[in-house]
């Protein structure tokens, strides 16, 4: 009878990450397990019809429409509609996270990983501490950059990156940046950051051909933080 081995993630050398940069939403719970996106999507195309008065399907259109344009639906409607962003993005987090568990390994994984951990986001923070205390892992973060923090301008815009590199002093060449979005990492490539993209089957969520500035792919973050961890104290 053969035996068949498990095989380990490939684990880079981060020993320069001073600073670990996480995005939220499928990145860093698992959305074959829990995706909030269609959730989301609903609330965003039902919020859309009442503003306009138009049925689902062209407020569907809409919301893709705007985000392919700014980045997020929200930025469109803003711009398009001077739509009160709290007023949108309140309506848009009212989410059933009742399928959403407590993530041991994830835990330990950001418990292995030595420095600053935060999290930067185009959702809100009062989101973001829903689902990281869903998950356990709230007290590991230093700090939520949401979209409020960024003045409303979403990922990929670099303005975006930029206030946050600020916000939280952070040295580019010394942080990593977790995203299940590969057009997200684009700026932080370009400024300096190491980049990690987690695998999605999202269409929108594909690196384009040719795309150099993903340096490393995921597909279970957990068992790769985990690794990177212990790799890094075995070489301390």
């Amino acid at each position: 009878m053969s035996t068949v081995l498990a095989v380990a993630p490939q684990v880079p050398d981060l020993s320069h990450v001073e600073t670990w940069v996480f995005d939220l939403d499928n990145t860093l719970y698992n959305p074959a397990r829990c995706d909030l996106f269609p959730q989301m999507d609903a609330r965003m195309v039902r919020f859309i019809a009442d503003l306009l008065g138009c049925d689902d399907l062209a407020a569907n259109e809409h919301r893709a429409k705007y985000f392919h344009t700014y980045g997020t639906t929200l930025r469109g409607l803003m711009d398009m509609h001077d739509v009160l962003p709290e007023k949108f993005l309140a309506y848009v987090h009212e989410l059933d996270l009742s399928m959403m568990e407590a993530d041991a390994r994830l835990a330990a994984g950001l418990d292995a990983l030595p420095g600053r951990k935060v999290i930067f986001t185009n959702a809100t923070e009062r989101h973001a501490l829903n689902v990281l205390e869903k998950l356990g892992i709230a007290d590991r973060f230093e700090g939520i950059f949401d979209v409020a923090a960024a003045g409303y301008i979403p990922k990929p815009q670099t303005a975006a990156y930029d206030t946050f590199l600020r916000r939280y002093a952070v040295k580019a060449a010394g942080a990593v940046m977790f995203e299940d979005t590969a057009k997200n990492l684009l700026p932080a490539a370009t400024l300096g950051m190491t980049t990690v993209w987690v695998r999605t089957d999202r269409p929108h969520g594909q690196p384009e051909p040719g795309d150099t500035h993903i340096h490393h792919t995921v597909d279970e973050l957990a068992e790769w933080i985990v690794a990177v961890g212990e790799a890094l104290t075995a070489r301390r």
